[in-house]
């Protein structure tokens, strides 16, 4: 006879209205992303912008070229990214006008400005919002029940699309997206460089040369060159990013594959890379890195900037942390890591442990290949920066 079921307790009243409301957020927040991605195809922030930062819908509805009998429509939509953070509401205008202004978050998606530390986020927008990251998304009920035998399974994308993400066979499923991805891997990266030339100057003091794995177009290469002239930069990527690179005078771009091989140099940067890539691929990675670079004695370095998943850091901040996670998950092998992760990695054979500083010590473990002697005690320095990224460094 089967076991009787649980009797379920039905919420109260109250608690009932709450559930309800958060099943409508969680159940149509994806109006927040289409939403978004429907202004960026609009060109909504570039658009108030030039009209000065600030704007009425009569104004914003002419700008973009919208037939007026929209008005009404755009409204709500823009009322909604309002109530989201995309966008803000100013001071009224004259006669009680309704108008909407730019924040943080809209600026950084403002097209067609030349400025050192604006970094426009739309091609990562446009790509996490595109109907092969969506696919991939819906079919992770499919993708958890198949089995899929001995070794690592494919990401749910590559399960779904066939190809992998980030890789030379994307261009194979849609041109369009890998441009996209790229664009906004490059953008998304590039973002904090500011902040971390600021806060994290010292970290290439005394370095001769530094090669940049997937350095894209050069834009954090460059940064670094120009704080440190004396520097020389090598940027590594795969060959379709190198090709679309601009020329510079100081930096080297190499085409190549840092599973493979990594331009020598006293330092290796990994910025915002090893997130893309599950343990085991990392440990390759790390490899080639110690390949690359001279003795500890002789100032070998490896540089890693990560993202480390932290509560800490405030609920909104942590929640964009742990959905980033799961993306990742979804399109590529890897995922956002936090300290816990890093710690089981050195209850492994051949664990790499690092040590970190923010006003108390974290362990950051990295799995090693083997033993390697000049990993085994690792001078880590690190700070750590809006949204939990750190920087650090580790002697070869």
């Amino acid at each position: 006879m089967a076991a009787q079921a649980p009797t379920l307790q039905v919420p109260k009243d109250a608690d009932l209205l709450q559930a309800q409301s958060d099943l409508w957020r969680h159940s149509l927040c994806y109006m927040t992303s289409t939403g978004l991605r429907c202004a960026i195809k609009l060109g909504i922030p570039t658009a108030i912008h030039h009209l000065g930062g600030v704007t009425s819908l009569p104004d914003l509805i002419t700008a973009l070229s919208i037939p007026p009998a929209k008005l009404p429509f755009l409204r709500r939509l823009m009322c909604m990214l309002v109530t989201t953070g995309v966008f803000a509401k100013a001071d009224s205008g004259p006669e009680g006008t309704e108008l909407f202004r730019l924040n943080a978050l809209s600026s950084i998606l403002v097209e067609g400005i030349d400025a050192d530390e604006h970094h426009c986020q739309t091609s990562f927008v446009l790509a996490a919002t595109s109907s092969h990251y969506l696919e991939a998304s819906l079919g992770l009920a499919d993708w958890f029940k198949k089995d899929f035998g001995e070794g690592p399974p494919p990401s749910p994308f590559e399960e779904v699309h066939g190809a992998p993400l980030l890789d030379e066979k994307t261009a194979s499923i849609c041109p369009e997206l890998d441009k996209l991805v790229i664009e906004g891997v490059e953008a998304h990266d590039n973002l904090g460089i500011g902040t971390i030339m600021r806060e994290c100057h010292d970290l290439f003091k005394g370095l001769e040369s530094l090669t940049d794995c997937c350095g894209g177009d050069g834009t954090t290469a460059r940064a670094i060159a120009k704080a440190h002239p004396h520097l020389k930069c090598n940027v590594l990527d795969l060959p379709k990013v190198i090709e679309e690179a601009p020329a510079h005078d100081v930096i080297n771009f190499v085409a190549g594959d840092m599973f493979h091989t990594i331009p020598p140099a006293q330092a290796v940067m990994l910025k915002l890379v090893l997130l893309h890539w599950d343990d085991e691929d990392c440990v390759k990675i790390l490899a080639q890195c110690k390949k690359a670079i001279p003795s500890r004695e002789e100032g070998g370095k490896i540089i890693i900037i990560e993202v480390l998943v932290d509560p800490s850091l405030g609920p909104v901040i942590y929640e964009s942390q742990v959905l980033f996670d799961v993306v990742m998950m979804t399109v590529t092998k890897g995922g956002q890591r936090d300290e816990n992760s890093w710690l089981r990695s050195s209850r492994k054979p051949g664990s790499v442990t690092t040590r970190l500083s923010r006003n108390l010590e974290l362990e950051l473990c990295l799995r090693s290949i083997h033993e390697i002697p000049c990993f085994k005690k690792i001078n880590k320095r690190a700070r750590f920066l809006p949204e939990g990224k750190f920087y650090g460094s580790q002697s070869g």
